[in-house]
């Protein structure tokens, strides 16, 4: 049922497709009370349907702040907070699960409160899809997916029976099994349905755009299937899962311009990390993006998807497109019943979001331009997605790298045991088909079978120290492969499937072979990895691999191929066909009629309609876990993977009022792009870590330690697990790579650290620079720092979504202003910070920060209150977003 408000402006309408009619909330309505809307950018247009629905003249929806969408467009920016209500909640398990914790933690917490356990229910769809935890133990031969699926059960077995005790016990909440795919792809293949519908109170079918957000950043990608959707904490999450709205500032629109197509031999990923390192040089963080343009024409819809999908990597909450033919095609390809088609043409056009080549363009923030004809073949790296290089330039990026960042003077090689090659600097020893970004999309991995075939037909071979991967993001991609006979040649050089998820893009990228990973290590050798995925921060990839390269999948064929990215791809041969003539790149290349034939050969609207059949009932592994539904969970004594957080440990109805801090000292100063994998990293747990000791405290064999994003679901491990990152450096501990600090003159892990200041009694704050908290919309990164004692966070500049999680955790944002930075006012792990009259904070205030010196000299600096809204202030007075719901609920 859907929510609706009291249509005090007298909008609602009904709109007749077929035999069926449904209502809706009119924009046209709207326009003819508060003003011409034709020139709103589509995203804009979504924003506003939404507060008609909704509008009740009170608190919550106001006329103003419709107004004040309509008149964006006389000064397309504003400071006018509004609360959004998404039609629906996307999660993937390494966030579902402390998601479902939270909501299993509450019911318990609502009990004690004396309230009603069963207000602790998803009020809109929630879908769940398991696609994080799968890792890359088995690659490079026939048996690798079914072996993976294996060890994958095996070592989640306790995280599964706690998500179907989810599916089971919960309202709404619906639970795709492990193996099915990436959770973007399932939800623009499957879940999405661009204009949703519901019944009301009344009974009466309303229609209206599909929206979303999802626990997890790329859940973006929706964007360009014309489905408002951005990533949010899971503490937001859950806060929009039980009726709370989203609360926003009226966003700001970058327009971006697309013109001409894309060349001869360049690919949607191309295109997209030209398109991140524009937009990132522009600055759209906290905006959203909207493509236009006759460009939009020449892109396939998921060429759309993928340029959506890395909003995060550019920094915006989304990268829009709005409603054409090509939307229509998508969702026939993909098996969309023709009743909806039909809705979401009719209600496109009713309501004036469909895209019209020759209607004027409309009203922006500012705008960019690309003609794609100038996109070239690119990798970026070897740290940012951002950092986007031309093909021939890749060998230079990182031969200067070298040198700047990694201290070496000269390349080197070494011998490895037992092999009879050796191993240097630069090789490549993880090619990766992975993530949601490229996988959408048949035109790269059709492009990257194509290759395969080509150079498997000419004999060549992956280099033997590389750890090659396959991960589609659907079932349906093993599907069209297979029809069109390029799996054979992938499974030939190496590309074996290995599992249905994210593996290497989220750090499962399993280990490295032994001797290899002992020559890297052992011999300090940069070595690379080359993946298709979205993120290569550091750390993030592989514990062995230091220097982590972007690329589209037919580039990640032929990087294994090459093995090594010191050498010019565009000059130097990648290897010897069977009569031992030098292979070039161009030899091997499809062509764009190539790759579009094999398309329209391969993939077919059967293909997908069979995929999804059924698509909750899942394998026979997941069939046979056993559990059944309850009010409350029956929480397992000594579980290493699931245990009740102590968030709501001694809460009352009334919150205590929060108070000052008074002489905290710093955990951590840190530099910038710090990103949530530094934070909070989802990768591999090291034996001699806070958590991997306390995992061996409690009979956890090493083998059996899993990642950190598997066991987000306990809190003892992922408190030690924060700012635990191996690349992490903490200005506090000059010279030291990797999660220390100081506590005095003593070093020691930033865990251990913070539990001696805690134990004293003492605050802490964490400073640091430039763009904190990027990457993903990970709720831990957040919740350790809460967990570690951190009151603050003092930085110059926050990304959206961390800032927020830190917000619903109590911890307190704040932003150096009139140009000041850590390293212009001098702070040192030697001062203390103090930070008066947080009871009586308001959103965006000015804040005074007193630092005491060694010296005992003390100064003032002034900071921006990054509390942004007066919804989010109500979260953070009351110790956080969840307990503010709770709170509201048992009462």
């Amino acid at each position: 049922m859907t929510q609706v408000g009291k249509d005090t402006l007298g909008t609602r309408s009904s709109l007749k497709v077929g035999n069926r009619e449904v209502a809706y909330y009119s924009l046209a309505k709207a326009a003819e009370r508060f003003g011409d809307i034709s020139r709103l950018p589509f995203s804009m247009k979504v924003l506003l349907e939404n507060l008609l629905r909704f509008e009740d003249g009170g608190f919550t929806v106001s006329t103003e702040d419709v107004q004040a969408i309509v008149d964006w467009q006389k000064d397309p920016s504003s400071s006018r907070e509004i609360q959004y209500r998404p039609a629906r909640v996307l999660l993937q398990d390494f966030t579902g699960v402390p998601c479902v914790v939270d909501l299993a933690a509450m019911r318990d917490a609502i009990a004690k409160l004396g309230g009603d356990t069963s207000k602790i229910n998803p009020l809109v769809p929630v879908h769940l899809v398991i696609d994080h935890s799968v890792m890359v133990d088995e690659f490079g031969h026939p048996k690798a997916f079914e072996q993976n699926v294996e060890i994958e059960y095996y070592r989640n077995g306790e995280r599964y029976d706690f998500l179907k005790w989810g599916s089971k016990s919960l309202a709404n909440f619906k639970a795709v099994p492990p193996g099915t795919g990436i959770c973007h792809q399932v939800n623009l293949e499957h879940i999405a349905q661009t204009v949703w519908t519901s019944t009301d109170q009344n009974g009466v079918e309303v229609a209206y755009p599909d929206t979303c957000v999802g626990t997890d950043s790329h859940t973006t990608m929706i964007n360009g299937l014309g489905v408002l959707g951005w990533g949010v904490g899971g503490i937001e999450a859950e806060a929009a899962m039980l009726g709370q709205p989203v609360s926003m500032l009226i966003p700001e629109v970058v327009g971006f311009k697309l013109t001409g197509r894309l060349p001869e031999g360049v690919t949607a990923t191309d295109l997209v990390l030209t398109c991140t390192q524009m937009l990132r040089a522009h600055g759209v963080v906290g905006r959203f993006v909207e493509y236009f343009g006759p460009g939009l024409a020449a892109l396939t819809l998921a060429d759309r998807a993928t340029l959506a999908n890395m909003a995060p990597e550019y920094g915006a909450t989304c990268g829009f497109f709005g409603i054409d033919e090509k939307t229509l095609d998508y969702l026939r390809l993909t098996g969309r019943d023709e009743d909806q088609i039909a809705l979401v043409e009719a209600y496109a056009r009713e309501q004036g979001f469909w895209l019209d080549p020759h209607g004027a363009d409309p009203i922006f923030t500012s705008v960019l331009e690309l003609d794609m004809s100038t996109v070239r073949p690119s990798l970026a790296g070897p740290k940012r997605p951002q950092d986007k290089v031309v093909l021939e330039n890749v060998d230079d990026v990182f031969n200067g790298d070298l040198a700047k960042v990694y201290k070496h003077d000269s390349f080197k090689r070494v011998p490895v045991d037992g092999k009879d090659h050796d191993i240097g600097d630069g090789d490549v020893v993880i090619a990766a088909i992975t993530s949601c970004t490229n996988t959408s999309n048949p035109g790269v991995l059709v492009a990257a079978g194509l290759v395969a075939k080509k150079a498997n037909e000419k004999g060549l071979k992956p280099k033997p120290w590389v750890k090659t991967s396959l991960a589609p993001g659907s079932q349906v991609v093993t599907d069209y492969l297979t029809k069109a006979g390029l799996q054979p040649h992938l499974d030939a050089i190496g590309f074996n499937l290995v599992g249905y998820g994210c593996t290497t893009c989220i750090g499962n990228s399993g280990p490295l072979a032994e001797p290899i990973s002992k020559a890297i290590n052992g011999n300090d050798i940069v070595a690379a990895s080359v993946l298709s995925g979205n993120r290569n921060f550091e750390g993030r990839v592989s514990p062995d691999v230091r220097a982590n390269f972007l690329a589209s999948p037919p580039l990640v064929v032929a990087y294994a191929l090459k093995g090594t990215v010191t050498e010019d791809f565009t000059t130097t041969p990648i290897g010897q066909d069977k009569d031992g003539n030098d292979v070039f790149l161009k030899d091997i290349w499809p062509t764009n009629d190539e790759v579009a034939s094999t398309i329209a050969g391969c993939v077919d609207r059967d293909m997908f309609r069979a995929r999804y059949a059924d698509v909750y009932k899942g394998d026979a592994h997941w069939q046979a876990i056993d559990v059944t539904g309850s009010e409350t969970y029956q929480w397992r004594a000594g579980s290493t993977y699931v245990a009740n957080p102590p968030y709501f440990e001694g809460m009352t109805m009334t919150p205590a009022p929060v108070g000052d801090i008074v002489d905290a000292r710093p955990l951590a100063i840190l530099g910038d792009s710090i990103t949530t994998d530094h934070i909070s990293p989802a990768g591999s747990i090291k034996e001699d870590s806070p958590a991997g000791q306390w995992l061996m405290e409690h009979q956890v064999a090493k083998s059996d330690f899993n990642s950190y994003g598997a066991r987000r679901g306990h809190h003892e491990v992922m408190m030690r697990g924060t700012f635990a990152n191996i690349r992490i450096r903490n200005e506090m501990v000059p010279g030291i790579e990797g999660g220390m600090s100081r506590y005095g003159e003593d070093v020691g892990a930033i865990y251990d650290v913070a539990m001696k200041h805690k134990a004293d009694g003492t605050p802490m704050v964490v400073v640091a620079g430039k763009e904190y908290g990027t990457g993903s919309s990970r709720d831990w990164a957040a919740k350790g720092t809460n967990l570690l004692g951190v009151r603050a966070v003092i930085v110059e500049s926050f990304e959206r979504i961390h800032r927020s999680n830190l917000v619903g955790m109590g911890v307190l944002p704040l932003q150096f202003v009139n140009g000041e930075t850590r390293e212009t006012l001098g702070l040192t792990g030697d001062d203390s910070f103090t930070i008066r009259g947080i009871a009586t904070i308001q959103p965006r205030q000015t804040v005074d920060v007193e630092v005491t010196r060694k010296d005992g000299s003390t100064f003032t600096f002034q900071t921006l209150c990054r509390i942004d809204t007066a919804n989010e202030l109500e979260y953070y007075l009351n110790g956080g977003i969840l307990h503010y719901v709770l709170r509201k609920l048992a009462a």
